[in-house]
């Protein structure tokens, strides 16, 4: 095959690496747009603000319980309930775990920590089911309680079984209930060494996430989500949400997701509090997946629930701030996409540019350029992309630095990458999903491996956040 039969070819695959490069040049430029008017709410208003540095003391101490579901979690839940119970600085709670009848190791571990403040509740049958599910059989749990105790729960905690809890966590919950519906505190994923890539960019979304974009939306009036875990909501509220029967939607994906935006319909507000005691930054601490696979496994959940299956359950009505918040959370798969198509047409260019240079074209053979000069539009694109491309790496690197240092902060720019190749896969793995939740397939906890980091009994695990929210 000489150069010239090759060149109708190279013809075809310039158009369409063209073609590419728009479709991505535009998406990239929507986004980007979109992520930078975020940035800009937050500086000119949340970044000026400082943290108070030790927690107000509410008028009269509240009464808490904190719900754990617990399916297969014999490896992680016993050091989970010892630190909670031994370190929390306020004293008035009850902790419910809640267990399967199949799920014997679990169980074992779990009675064999002797506190009064811990409670047993079985859901009545096998698992696993939906964290939901077991989230209702804990609620009913924790009812069934207050008869006992003859007293009012204040509000109800939500955790995972491989949580690190704060020990100041229920007296902030304590200081900003009932003047909010929901209080949810930072996560703050674990810099894994082990991971360093993949379990990393779970670093740099949640800095980002929850030390700006969840104050924003608290800012503009948008429903704040719950992450599920850090979250404590007021107990009347959340009885109300329940109407006679569960709070806890066991047919989602996502239920934490939604209980935000319940709590915002019924005209309440939640809030993310960033509050610091004695220099840290209270917060909720965990260890996030360390393989491809696992983390895929995970978000493609996410996504499903709140991206796909959230926009059936949820729509996408309310206020302006409320509709552009869907928006952010229903963006990243097509973002993902966007972000692949990218890289695949960068690839496209280097290829053909050098298979160009290497060829012998026969005398008046004509290629056609990439973009010619009535492309200038395209061009500009280019610039701004560009632009916007080192805006957004320079605030990711900077709320992952001041949260995990200089060396994640720097490490958080390539793996930009990482995380795209991630979400992208999950986006996929969601769609697949999705279309296996419309034709009526059930659901099940979709969880991952858990660990929890070796620490001192009974000792406060500090979290390290050296900047002002």
């Amino acid at each position: 095959m000489t150069a010239a039969d090759i060149i109708p070819a190279l013809a075809i695959l310039a158009v369409l690496t063209r073609e590419l490069m728009w479709l991505s040049a535009l998406g990239i430029a929507v986004s980007g747009i979109d992520d930078l008017l975020v940035d800009l709410i937050w500086l000119f208003g949340i970044a000026h603000r400082g943290e108070t540095l030790q927690p107000l003391q509410p008028d009269e101490a509240g009464h808490f319980a904190i719900l754990v579901p617990a399916w297969d979690e014999s490896a992680v839940i016993g050091a989970m309930l010892r630190h909670v119970l031994q370190t929390q600085q306020h004293t008035d709670f009850t902790v419910f775990v809640g267990v399967y009848t199949n799920d014997p190791a679990t169980v074992a571990v779990v009675q064999a920590i002797d506190d009064p403040r811990l409670v047993v509740v079985s859901t009545g049958h096998d698992g696993p089911t939906t964290k939901a599910d077991c989230l209702n059989a804990l609620w009913r749990g924790a009812l069934a309680h207050e008869l006992v105790l003859g007293r009012r729960f204040k509000g109800i905690v939500l955790h995972d079984a491989e949580d690190v809890v704060h020990p100041a966590s229920l007296a902030l919950y304590d200081r900003w209930m009932p003047d909010y519906a929901m209080v949810q505190l930072p996560v703050i994923p674990f810099a894994d060494q082990r991971s360093l890539w993949v379990s990393g960019h779970y670093l740099d979304e949640f800095a980002e996430n929850h030390g700006k974009d969840m104050l924003v939306r608290g800012l503009l009036g948008a429903p704040v989500p719950s992450a599920g875990v850090g979250t404590a909501i007021d107990r009347t509220v959340l009885e109300g949400i329940a109407g006679g029967g569960a709070p806890f939607d066991a047919s989602s994906l996502t239920e934490d997701y939604e209980l935000g935006h319940k709590i915002h319909a019924l005209g309440l507000k939640g809030r993310l509090v960033r509050h610091r005691v004695d220099g840290e930054i209270v917060a909720t601490r965990e260890y996030f997946p360390a393989t491809v696979e696992s983390a895929v496994h995970q978000k493609s959940r996410w996504q499903t629930g709140i991206a796909l299956a959230g926009w059936d359950r949820i729509g996408w009505h309310g206020t302006l701030a409320r509709r552009w918040m869907l928006f952010r959370d229903r963006k990243g798969p097509v973002c993902a996409a966007i972000a692949i198509v990218a890289y695949a047409s960068l690839m496209l260019v280097i290829t053909q540019v050098a298979l160009r240079r290497m060829m012998e074209l026969p005398d008046g053979a004509v290629l056609p350029l990439f973009f010619g000069p009535e492309d200038s539009v395209f061009r500009w694109l280019i610039v701004v992309n560009a632009g916007l491309l080192a805006w957004r790496l320079m605030m990711r690197g900077y709320f992952t630095g001041r949260t995990h240092g200089l060396a994640e902060g720097l490490r958080s720019v390539p793996r930009a990458v990482v995380a795209n190749v991630i979400n992208f896969l999950a986006a996929v793995r969601a769609v697949e999903r999705y279309r296996r939740l419309l034709e009526g397939g059930g659901q099940f906890w979709g969880k991952t491996a858990h660990r929890f980091p070796a620490i001192q009994s009974g000792a406060a695990l500090p979290v390290g956040d050296g900047g002002h929210v």
